[in-house]
């Protein structure tokens, strides 16, 4: 009885998730058009307490089975039913947590070789340690520093307007007006990809941990997020005109592309690996002053003659110890196309039972080949 009755609610709570998520992304939709009219922004809204309505069904729906699988387990259920009522009115971003992390527990899933119990030891009490310590680790958003655009379809072109080349004629009065030069685009060619990864967690981790799995499975979520934008990027950055400079007059190379080489248009940065920038850092002027300078602007909080500097790790735009750097305009250079922002779910596996699968969409293509450079600079491989 109490298990068909569980199928029967949890089976409903999963169509009232497939609406919410169907909902929200028209929704998104909808607030994403740049030409949105006033009838969009009431179909936003009646779409907004449309899912706020199936929130709360979900939330009631959880209750329930809580109920079920407290009554199966022979636990007595709580004073005041479901409803919860006396607890007051929890902030909205509150009970959206504490949605998502009763989804989390939502089903009874096989040991994953992911985050067992072994694994999630630090989370499981048994001292007075509570909450886990992140490792601490530091990562650039490439994302911040190329063209983002919202795609809503599979594939399609983004065009990139050229810099103008032409001038204006002079003419008589009343004359014939000359022949005016057309805008130049260039088309970007884009194609969707789905990128898919797992976050697998076993029962007894959920059952045992005393940290809101929120928090947790969203930041691990989020870092493959991240990793995976940067690691599309700096393919990108590395399809860039290839540029050596020698090590003996390697500042006076640098300067050369930022001055001459790139458009003085281009709105430059550096996007340095640590090796490059360990290098970049270590040089000095005749005066033996260091050329690197302090920048409250910078993503590093260092520019060099003026042009901010990031850092990435090496193996994003090379190998270990080997110094490379792209010395551009990132935004021209780089072209993302996001269809689909981070998502996770509960997904059946044969072997597994089920895992959370966290997935993304998106493209990154090069835009404007001339708007950079991959530069390396020849230096010693530190021993790891």
């Amino acid at each position: 009885m109490f298990k068909e009755k569980l199928k029967e609610l949890l089976a409903k709570k999963d169509g009232k998730r497939a609406v919410i998520n169907e909902k929200t992304q028209e929704m998104r939709n909808l607030l994403s058009n740049e030409d949105a009219t006033e009838d969009d922004l009431k179909k936003a809204k009646s779409l907004r307490s449309d899912i706020a309505k199936a929130e709360d069904e979900v939330r009631s729906l959880e209750e329930d089975i809580k109920l079920y699988r407290a009554a199966e387990k022979g636990t007595p259920a709580p004073d005041g039913g479901h409803k919860g009522e006396g607890r007051g009115t929890e902030p909205g971003a509150e009970e959206e947590k504490r949605a998502f992390n009763a989804y989390l527990h939502q089903e009874t899933r096989d040991d994953a070789s992911g985050i067992t119990s072994s694994d999630a030891a630090v989370t499981i009490p048994e001292s007075i340690q509570y909450n886990p310590e992140s490792e601490v680790k530091t990562v650039t958003d490439l994302s911040q520093f190329v063209q983002v655009f919202n795609a809503t379809t599979a594939s399609g072109s983004y065009p990139i307007l050229k810099k103008a080349t032409a001038k204006m004629n002079t003419v008589e009065e009343l004359a014939k007006n000359p022949a005016l030069a057309k805008p130049e685009f260039i088309q970007v060619a884009w194609k969707i990809r789905t990128y898919r990864g797992a976050i697998p967690i076993s029962q007894e981790s959920i059952d045992d941990s005393a940290v809101d799995l929120t928090g947790l499975v969203g930041r691990n979520a989020n870092e493959q997020s991240l990793n995976t934008k940067n690691a599309a990027i700096s393919e990108i950055l590395k399809t860039f005109t290839a540029k050596t400079v020698d090590a003996s007059k390697a500042i006076d190379d640098l300067k050369k592309i930022w001055n001459v080489d790139l458009d003085v248009a281009y709105n430059k940065m550096i996007i340095a690996s640590q090796s490059f920038f360990n290098w970049l850092d270590t040089l000095k002027d005749k005066n033996g002053r260091y050329l690197l300078q302090d920048s409250i602007t910078s993503p590093s909080g260092k520019a060099v003659s003026g042009i901010n500097v990031a850092v990435v790790e090496d193996d994003l735009l090379g190998a270990h110890g080997e110094a490379h750097a792209f010395v551009g305009d990132p935004y021209r250079a780089v072209v993302l196309a996001n269809r689909k922002d981070l998502q996770v779910r509960w997904v059946d596996n044969e072997v597994y039972g089920q895992y959370l699968q966290a997935v993304l969409r998106m493209d990154a293509k090069q835009a404007d080949a001339n708007a950079g450079y991959f530069v390396t600079v020849p230096v010693e491989t530190p021993s790891k």
